[in-house]
C-alpha cells in the first residue's frame, strides 16, 4: 500500500469543524443548508446527521458553518 498525502482544500475550515465535532451545527453549502449533529470531520468531507439521516457534505462545497444553540435542537429531531 502506498503512502497517500492529503491536501486540505481549506485547512482553517477543517480545523474549525474539528472543534465542533459532536455538536449541533448549521452548515451552508453552495446549494442549500443543513443543520444537525456534526458526526464526523474528514479532510475531504463532513457528516451531519439530521433527523437520523446522515448527510455527507464535501469540504469544497461549504461556504460557512456555525455552532447552533442548544434550544435549536427541537428543529433537528
Amino acid at each position: 500500500m502506498s503512502n497517500m498525502e492529503w491536501m486540505l482544500s481549506d485547512p482553517y475550515m477543517y480545523h474549525s469543524l474539528l472543534e465542533l465535532e459532536g455538536e449541533i451545527v448549521g452548515v451552508q453549502t453552495i446549494r442549500s443548508s443543513v443543520r444537525g449533529h456534526l458526526r464526523s470531520v474528514q479532510p475531504d468531507h463532513i457528516v451531519v446527521e439530521m433527523g437520523g439521516v446522515p448527510f455527507y457534505v464535501r469540504m469544497q462545497q461549504i461556504i460557512w458553518a456555525f455552532p447552533a444553540k442548544s434550544d435549536d435542537k427541537r428543529e433537528i429531531e
